[in-house]
């Protein structure tokens, strides 16, 4: 008898710790800081840099951009997120949210809906659907993101369903939208918004996407229609050098009931270049057109007209510590900056920053 109770105990104890390996083998830990220090020659007196930046954001002072833990959860059939973030990135893109959710940086779960497929259902927070560029720096090309980025959604909360295909060169998603960047909808909106988003990547070495935005950021009785899309391409040409397209355009009603549209459009060129395994180097060229004032909004008379410069030197000081400097300009048609309480039609930056992550 106790012989019996005693090879039941061990057989229990057994298939507890096997359970216990494959929830830590199932769930993964990780995190990411980015420190830096960004200086703005027109020298603000609030130490805000440009409103239409909302990364690194802030002038003269060593700050955190992005720091988060998250924790992951995968198996065959079923995973989830779960990230809390702090720092002037989250600061500055979450201040319409309740307090609730401004330290939320991805919180979604996600079931797979065809055994032998790759076709997935998620709802929750998520990294949005548009664009090359992330909050996360180091996986960027460059230092800061792009205006072209910084004015397009990070992040987005709703319901989608993707689909890979089995050769995996294909990626297909359909997305039920909160609204433009929204955790919590607009007072007053209860319609909802709409997105899509097509990746070929027919090798290695190119992707190709389409992302799409169709919604409305207003209350429905001012509602206005907003149509979006993103293109881009990105080719490694070889080991060593790599180069990013880009064009955002979009469109938004006049008026509630409109068939008068006002838009604007944004292209964007990135170079890289891999000098060995410690050193890369980058450039930027950019233009940002909003002339009625959409995304951007400027109270001149061309509007939001800015062409925009940056080169960076990136040194992988170890696998999981990377330092960076960046050198940027932006030329504007008109004289949308400031600097000695005077307007001005340019501005210029450095930055530098150091992320480590496990």
């Amino acid at each position: 008898m106790k012989i019996t109770t005693m090879l039941i105990l061990i057989s229990a104890l057994s298939s507890s710790q096997l359970l216990a390996e494959e929830t830590d083998s199932n769930l993964k830990l990780s995190g990411y800081a980015e420190i830096y220090y960004a200086y703005d020659f027109n020298e603000p007196s609030n130490h805000d840099l440009p409103p239409f930046l909302f990364s690194y954001n802030r002038h003269n002072e060593v700050n955190l951009d992005l720091g988060y833990i998250k924790a992951a959860y995968a198996t065959d059939r079923v995973h989830g997120n779960l990230a809390f973030m702090a720092g002037t990135y989250a600061q500055a893109n979450l201040s319409a949210e309740p307090d609730v959710f401004r330290n939320v940086f991805e919180a979604n779960a996600g079931f797979k809906l065809a055994k032998d497929k790759t076709l997935w259902i998620d709802a929750g927070i998520f990294p949005s659907h548009i664009g090359f560029e992330s909050a996360i720096g180091k996986d960027c090309w460059n230092l800061t993101r792009s205006i072209l980025a910084e004015n397009s959604p990070y992040y987005e909360a709703g319901a989608k369903i993707s689909y890979t295909t089995d050769s995996g060169k294909w990626f297909i998603s359909g997305l039920v939208l909160n609204g433009w960047q929204r955790i919590k909808r607009v007072d007053g909106n209860n319609t909802p918004a709409f997105g899509t988003q097509l990746t070929y990547k027919p090798n290695n070495a190119i992707t190709l996407n389409y992302s799409a935005f169709i919604g409305s950021d207003k209350p429905d009785v001012t509602r206005q229609w907003r149509y979006f899309n993103n293109l881009y391409a990105i080719y490694q040409i070889n080991p060593k050098f790599g180069v990013i397209g880009g064009f955002d355009f979009g469109w938004e009603q006049k008026s509630k009931g409109s068939g008068d549209y006002i838009n604007w459009y944004s292209p964007v060129g990135i170079f890289r270049y891999t000098l060995n395994d410690k050193i890369n180097v980058a450039a930027r060229v950019e233009y940002y057109q909003d002339e009625n004032g959409v995304i951007i909004s400027t109270g001149t008379p061309n509007g939001f007209k800015t062409v925009g410069y940056s080169a960076n030197l990136d040194y992988s000081i170890s696998d999981h510590l990377l330092w960076r400097i960046e050198g940027r300009a932006f030329h504007s048609k008109d004289d949308i900056f400031t600097k000695d309480n005077e307007p001005t039609s340019n501005d210029h930056f450095i930055t530098t920053s150091l992320a480590v992550w496990f």
